[in-house]
């Protein structure tokens, strides 16, 4: 039995291709300063202004997919995630970067507690239709 072929089955599987931690992507990361607002429904959206991601050295290739993704149409960490077959913990610290970077900005979703109770929205539907 030889060694190389052990050694090489755990790093790497002939159908997937090499392995790459999730910490390696985060480069040992597993939170940003911005994770407070990076829940699961948060919607990226990639700036205005924010023209060729691939040049900067700072960002990964996972970076640029990030924005390539965002680019056509917003989308949420929970869909980034999913698109990218990342885990969320990396999608968010990623985003994170692209947010400090401003490639990005991230559009959070009112809160419930937030939202405006039902019934004084209808007394300003009634109100309204009253005039």
């Amino acid at each position: 039995m030889s060694t190389e072929g052990q050694g090489r089955s755990h790093w790497f599987d002939d159908e997937a291709g090499p392995v790459v931690r999730p910490y390696a992507m985060t480069r040992g990361r597993t939170s940003h300063a911005a994770q407070h607002r990076l829940d699961l429904i948060a919607v990226v959206v990639v700036e205005p202004d924010a023209d060729h991601p691939e040049t900067d050295p700072a960002l990964s290739p996972e970076h640029v997919d990030i924005v390539g993704l965002c680019r056509d149409a917003p989308q949420s960490v929970a869909e980034l995630a999913a698109g990218l077959d990342l885990p969320i913990g990396v999608v968010r610290v990623l985003v994170g970067d692209l947010v400090d970077a401003r490639f990005v900005h991230v559009n959070r979703p009112v809160p419930p507690a937030e939202l405006p109770d039902e019934s004084i929205l209808r007394d300003v539907i009634n109100g309204l239709r009253a005039l």
